[in-house]
C-alpha cells in the first residue's frame, strides 16, 4: 500500500542568524532591511543581498515577535459589515488595499457584523493594528478611539457623515448623492419625488444617508418625497411599478444605476413614460446606463485616488502625535441624460 509521502522532521526554521551569515551582515541589519526601517541608510547592493539570502532560505520575518518589539504590527485594519454597496466603492477600496500593500502594509477585513462602538474597538484592538481605518457606518465613539490608541494603534481614520473626537476625520457623506439627484429632479420640474431604498442588508446605512439628503434637498424646494422600499429582484421591480400612477410621483432616484436600471424597465413594462410621466436618475455612472434607452441619468461620484489615501494613512502611521486632520473625500454631480 503506497503511503503519503511525510514532511521532513526535525528541520527547524530559518532565523534571522541564517540570513545574516548567509548575506555576510549582522542581525541588525537584516531587521532594518526586512521591515524597511526608513530611519536607517542602508546600501542598495546590501539590501538585495539580505533579502536574496532570505528567499533562498526561505526565511519570513515573524510578525507576533515583531510587534512585541514594536508594539504594534504592520496591521490595518478595516471593518467591512457595513462597506458601501455599489461597484464605484469596492473599486475605491480596492485600489485603497492594493496601495496599502504597496506600502508593505497588511490589510485585515474586520467582518464583526453586529459589533459596534466600544464592543467593535476592543475586538479591533485586540489584533493590535498600526491603523484602523473605519468606512461607512462601522464608527468607533470617542472612548473607542481612545482605547485603540492605547493599544498600540498609531492612527485612526473614519470615513463618514461625521467625525469622532480623536481620528482623523474623511468626509464621504453619502447624503450629498442623494441631494444632487433631487436638487437634478426639481430643475427638472418636478414635484413628487419617489426614493428607492433597497432591501437588502448590505447598502441599508448609505441608503438612509442618500434618502436624507433627497429630503433636505426636497424640503427646500417645497416638494414631496415617498422612500419606496425594492428587493434587486425582477419580481420587487414589477410590483412597484404596477402600482406606479397611484403613487402620482414624478421623478424617482432609485439609489444607484443598477436599481434604476431594473425599475426602468419594469416602469416602462408597464407603459409607463420614461421621462415625460415619470424622470429616473440613479448614481454610480456605469457604462451600461449609458447604453440603455432611454440613456440613464445618474450622480457621478467623484473622490479622491485610493493611492493618496493610503498616503494620508502611512503619514498618520508615522506622525502619531498630529493633531487629527479632517478632509473632504468626495464630490457628488448629477450628469443629465435622457431617461429624466
Amino acid at each position: 500500500m503506497s503511503q503519503t509521502p511525510r514532511p521532513p522532521v526535525g528541520r527547524s526554521a530559518p532565523t534571522s542568524a541564517d540570513v545574516a551569515r548567509l548575506a555576510g551582515v549582522s542581525r541588525a541589519t537584516v531587521s532594518y532591511v526586512l521591515n524597511n526601517t526608513a530611519a536607517v541608510r542602508i546600501s542598495e547592493p546590501t539590501r538585495l543581498r539580505v533579502r536574496a539570502a532570505a528567499e533562498e532560505l526561505g526565511y519570513v520575518p515573524h510578525a507576533a515577535a515583531r510587534s512585541l518589539r514594536a508594539g504594534h504590527t504592520r496591521t490595518v485594519v478595516m471593518p467591512s459589515a457595513r462597506r458601501p454597496a455599489g461597484p464605484l466603492p469596492l473599486r475605491f477600496y480596492d485600489e485603497f488595499q492594493g496601495e496599502l500593500r504597496r506600502l508593505e502594509y497588511t490589510v485585515v477585513e474586520y467582518g464583526g457584523l453586529g459589533l459596534d462602538g466600544d464592543e467593535a474597538a476592543r475586538a479591533w484592538a485586540e489584533l493590535r493594528p498600526v491603523a484602523v481605518v473605519c468606512p461607512g457606518g462601522t464608527q468607533p465613539t470617542a472612548h473607542g478611539v481612545s482605547l485603540l490608541r492605547r493599544s498600540g494603534a498609531r492612527a485612526v481614520v473614519t470615513l463618514g457623515p461625521h467625525p469622532t473626537q480623536g481620528a482623523h476625520f474623511l468626509a464621504l457623506d453619502e447624503r450629498r448623492i442623494g441631494a444632487a439627484a433631487a436638487e437634478h429632479l426639481i430643475q427638472r420640474g418636478r414635484r413628487a419625488i419617489g426614493v428607492v431604498v433597497p432591501r437588502e442588508p448590505v447598502p441599508a446605512h448609505c441608503a438612509r444617508l442618500r434618502l436624507e439628503g433627497v429630503r433636505a434637498a426636497a424640503d427646500g424646494a417645497g416638494a414631496r418625497t415617498v422612500a419606496l422600499p425594492m428587493a434587486y429582484e425582477e419580481e420587487s421591480a414589477a410590483a412597484l411599478a404596477a402600482r406606479w400612477r397611484a403613487t402620482g410621483l414624478d421623478g424617482v432616484f432609485a439609489f444607484d444605476d443598477e436599481y434604476a436600471m431594473l425599475l426602468m424597465r419594469a416602469l416602462q413594462d408597464e407603459g409607463v413614460d420614461v421621462p415625460r410621466e415619470t424622470a429616473v436618475i440613479g448614481a454610480g455612472d456605469l457604462l451600461l446606463g449609458r447604453l440603455l434607452r432611454p440613456r440613464l441619468s445618474t450622480v457621478r461620484v467623484d473622490t479622491v485616488s485610493g493611492r493618496r489615501l493610503a498616503d494620508f494613512v502611512d503619514r498618520m502611521v508615522r506622525e502619531p502625535a498630529a493633531e487629527p486632520e479632517h478632509h473632504d473625500l468626495m464630490a457628488a454631480r448629477a450628469v443629465h441624460r435622457e431617461s429624466s
